[in-house]
């Protein structure tokens, strides 16, 4: 740049500095357009955990890692190095300071080439905000006004956190936080010196000095700022030759990447309420989020591909998300890690149970200690059998439950009505799959029904929490918690009791803790879902196996692939909390029974004329279709007796709605076992189990 060029710089600077010291009319104009001009600059979206721990970042809308950080967000120290090399005189100069403007006038007249900008923070910050370039002497006028502005309508901690926000850092890597986060793997709250030296050079010339391209260049820009402050008092001699012996990164860092699914919700609400805000804290527990995501990886490594898992694991006292994995790796695309799997609508198998017989102990149908008959039942219809096809005849309410008794639970949901156990369960908060415009049938107890994993343990947080159900969240905003509101009760005190006591393992029912964890497993119908739901005094914890695309996994059982899953959980939760003991008005004795609770009679008997009966498929059929060529055809149903409308549900899921005719037809995929039921207007249902072909 010619001599000329910069007497010209010298003298727009000296009449911009002059006009508005005096207050000119022209000069007060532009300083007020750009006072009225001023935006906040526009940065990605971090979600963080409880304690600020960044969960994971989302970019800005031009792609750069630009991320908001305010002046307590970073090392004192490093502010105090940052003020030393670039602005000595920032606490009390008005944006520009007249005496680094005229010593760089000078010198690069001296030298004819700019050796120095004379640029205060305030000015570096007009600069990036407005983008103007660097070395135009139109530029540098438009950025001595910016400043005038800026210290008009900022103060000095808001002009520093713009600065910590928006320098360059290499790349597209913008502001401190970020830069930490990219080339030394933490936040900028602690830096060693030598990290702070780095941070205070880079924006200089970041591409020039970028540590991963530039290793050398970074190290002796590094190594100057580390001399200067050891001149000047920032540090001492021996502090900056300690920093000088530090590595210089030479490889970008991932961002953190925790929570990804429950992350992706919380910017997607965050949007959705166009706040503007440009983070949101959540419940989650970093370091258990952390040690739950690297176990997943971990048994995710010992499954066949596509098998998956999810983790859900909340404090029931508060209904506080504490951790939650939707899937093992979010980039697996051969696990469908993009599926957020603690939300998906899956069969719950045996899960439900403890709900039923919680509802049969509140409403006095039945005790823990009563017996009852696990032998072939007809209810209207339905004719549901064991996991394992036998039969164990008498035993008591407990050990039924224990063992996951089929025909007991459905007894016990006959005697106190499906309608009533998908109320309370939605009383949760859940939502419930159960085909449109249908009610509730007996096929529900044993896993006729769509529930995510996320809503179980809602569910199992309410029972263990004495009945009454906390609303399950995962924003950490005070706020939240106070509109979530008190809970809803799902169960009495007692109920609610008796089932952890259960669950528990308890062989009776005594004083004192049954235990210090009760789980329940679930095996959907065809091997499709392998599920354990858990608590102790505090947590709840929800483990899920499976496809995520629903198809069945041969000999997926959830008492031998999801419980050793949740036992491994709970050993990275810390230690467990013993469960508490038994609340007031708890009957120990069996003896103290009614004699209507005592032993409890078969409540299916004969099933009625007009209860739906299903004629074609027979049960226990094998029909050949023709599906293992690929095509296959279709599959004739039929009902007698009942009343339409009719709903036809293929394991669990409703396959055909809203049919007034007897007969209807299904187009099966795969060949295999499927568990076929139909449910009348009034109710009444039919089941069938047949193996296609």
């Amino acid at each position: 740049m010619g001599r000329a060029r910069w007497w010209t710089l010298a003298a727009v600077a000296g009449v911009l500095i002059g006009t508005a010291a005096v207050g000119g009319t022209l000069a007060e104009r532009a300083i007020e357009a750009r006072v009225a001009a001023l935006r906040e600059p526009e940065t990605g979206f971090a979600v963080e955990a409880r304690d600020g721990t960044l969960l994971r970042a989302f970019a800005a809308g031009d792609g750069r890692w630009r991320m908001a950080a305010g002046v307590g967000d970073v090392d004192p120290r490093f502010l105090r190095m940052l003020q030393g090399w670039e602005d000595k005189r920032f606490e009390t100069h008005g944006g520009i300071d007249p005496t680094a403007l005229a010593r760089s006038a000078w010198d690069s007249l001296r030298h004819a080439r700019l050796v120095s900008g004379g640029s205060t923070l305030t000015m570096q910050v007009a600069r990036l905000l407005q983008r103007l370039p660097t070395g135009s002497v139109s530029a540098k006028g438009q950025q001595i006004l910016g400043a005038l502005a800026l210290e008009r309508a900022r103060t000095k901690p808001e002009i520093l956190s713009l600065y910590l926000t928006l320098a360059p850092y290499g790349g597209n890597i913008e502001g401190v936080r970020a830069a930490s986060l990219v080339w030394f793997g933490h936040e900028p709250k602690r830096l060693t010196a030598g990290e702070a030296a780095l941070l205070v050079a880079l924006p200089q010339s970041p591409e020039r000095l970028r540590p991963d391209l530039h290793p050398e260049r970074a190290r002796l820009a590094r190594d100057r700022v580390l001399d200067r402050m050891a001149a000047i008092g920032v540090l001492a001699p021996e502090e900056a030759a300690r920093a000088r012996r530090e590595a210089i990164p030479t490889r970008r860092r991932e961002m953190p990447m925790l929570a990804a699914h429950a992350a992706a919700d919380a910017r997607e609400r965050t949007v959705r309420e166009r706040s503007g805000r440009p983070s949101r804290r959540l419940t989650i527990d970093a370091a258990l989020q952390a040690r739950l995501e690297a176990y997943a990886r971990e048994k995710a490594a010992t499954l066949p591909r596509p098998q998956s898992l999810a983790i859900v694991i909340a404090d029931y006292r508060t209904g506080e998300i504490l951790a939650t994995v939707g899937s093992p790796d979010l980039f697996d695309a051969g696990r469908q890690g993009y599926v957020d799997l603690t939300k998906a609508e899956r069969s719950p198998g045996s899960t439900l149970k403890p709900m039923i017989y919680g509802l049969a102990f509140e409403r006095g149908v039945a005790h823990p200690e009563s017996l009852m008959d696990d032998r072939p039942t007809s209810f209207a219809g339905y004719t549901p059998g064991n996991f394992d096809g036998r039969f164990e005849g008498t035993m008591t309410a407990r050990r039924a439950l224990q063992l996951s008794r089929n025909l007991p639970a459905v007894e016990l949901l006959a005697a106190v009505g499906p309608a009533r156990l998908t109320e309370r369960i939605r009383r949760t908060g859940a939502t419930l799959e159960l085909g449109s415009r249908t009610l509730p049938g007996l096929a529900i107890g044993l896993g006729g029904l769509g529930i995510s994993l996320e809503d179980l343990v809602r569910l199992y947080a309410g029972i263990a929490n004495g009945g009454m159900a906390k609303p399950l969240r995962i924003d950490a905003d005070p706020l939240a918690a106070l509109q979530a509101g008190p809970g809803r009760r799902i169960l009495s005190e007692q109920a609610a009791w008796y089932v952890a006591s259960i669950l528990a393992g308890a062989p009776a029912t005594a004083k004192g803790s049954p235990g210090t964890i009760a789980f329940k497993t679930g095996t959907s119908f065809g091997y499709r879902d392998a599920w354990t739901l858990a608590f102790d005094g505090r947590h709840v914890v929800g483990v899920w196996l499976g496809r995520p695309d629903g198809a069945p996994v041969p000999g997926l059982v959830g008492q031998d692939a999801a419980v050793p899953v949740m036992r491994d959980v709970f050993a990275r939760i810390g230690p467990a909390v013993r469960l508490p003991g038994p609340p007031p008005g708890i009957m120990a004795s069996a003896a103290r029974l009614p004699p209507a609770m005592r032993h409890l009679s078969a409540k299916g008997g004969r099933a009625k004329a007009d209860a739906p009966e299903i004629v074609f498929p027979p049960n226990a059929a094998r029909v050949e279709l023709g599906l293992a060529g690929g095509q296959g055809a279709d599959l004739d149903l039929k009902v007698r007796n009942g009343r339409p409308p009719f709903t036809w549900y293929v394991d669990g899921r409703a396959a055909l709605t809203g049919l007034f005719g007897r007969q209807a037809v299904w187009h099966p995929r795969e060949p295999g076992f499927v568990e076929i039921s139909v449910v009348d207007a009034a109710g009444g249902a039919a089941t069938t189990r047949v193996f296609l072909e």
